[in-house]
């Protein structure tokens, strides 16, 4: 059965950009395999807890000797390794705040991240998989722009899912989606309205294209 993980972050719910591009993905996925399974997870509304010294350690700590909380740490932290694991395709909405990933998102990665198991080992267990990162941004970011090398989103990510787990990474980059609210952007609304529209036409061949590759 084909399997995907969708990750929403963006507290913004309905006006969220990044949330309306992961949802048209899904919908194109979810008609490509209709026998297909989503397990599907919103860091906004039921945010996971930072990876502590409980979930950390505990995995090299005696089974009998593990405190109820560093039980019940371990047992979210194996929840979510197993999620992906399970995934055949990850989809993860990813908004940039504060030139970054929302804090949600890295609680999600740093518990996902397993040296030895998940990440940096000659197979790690998510290696192959396929990734679709929406990464949003209020402004452009592109090489040319007043604000280009100030994206610490895509370079990241790219990293930390790529060369840590190993996921084959695809990025869709709905930009400008400020525009329509702050009038010194006004100029930039239709470069904002073809970039949205870019993206929910990617995410959709996207989608259609996963669903021509066999499972594994």
């Amino acid at each position: 059965m084909a399997t995907l993980l969708h990750i929403d972050t963006s507290f913004s719910g309905e006006d969220s950009h990044s949330r309306a591009v992961t949802a048209a993905f899904r919908e194109a996925w979810e008609a490509a395999h209709p026998g297909g399974a989503v397990i599907y997870r919103d860091l906004a509304a039921d945010p996971i807890p930072h990876l502590g010294a409980a979930a950390h350690y505990a995995g090299d700590t005696a089974p009998a000797d593990r405190s109820p909380g560093e039980r019940a740490a371990l047992a979210l932290r194996r929840q979510l390794i197993e999620e992906a694991e399970r995934a055949d395709v990850i989809l993860l909405g990813a908004p940039m705040y504060n030139y970054s990933i929302p804090s949600t998102l890295k609680a999600w990665i740093d518990h996902v991240f397993v040296v030895g198991r998940t990440a940096l080992t000659e197979n790690p267990s998510l290696a192959g998989k396929r990734a679709v990162v929406v990464a949003s941004r209020g402004g452009s970011y592109r090489e040319g722009t007043p604000q280009h090398g100030n994206d610490h989103v895509e370079g990241y990510l790219r990293q930390a899912l790529g060369g840590g787990f190993g996921l084959d990474v695809t990025f869709v980059l709905p930009e400008l989606t400020m525009a329509p609210f702050v009038p010194a952007m006004a100029e930039l609304v239709p470069l904002f309205e073809d970039s949205r529209a870019e993206a929910l036409a990617t995410v959709e061949s996207l989608a259609k294209g996963l669903a021509l590759q066999p499972v594994a």
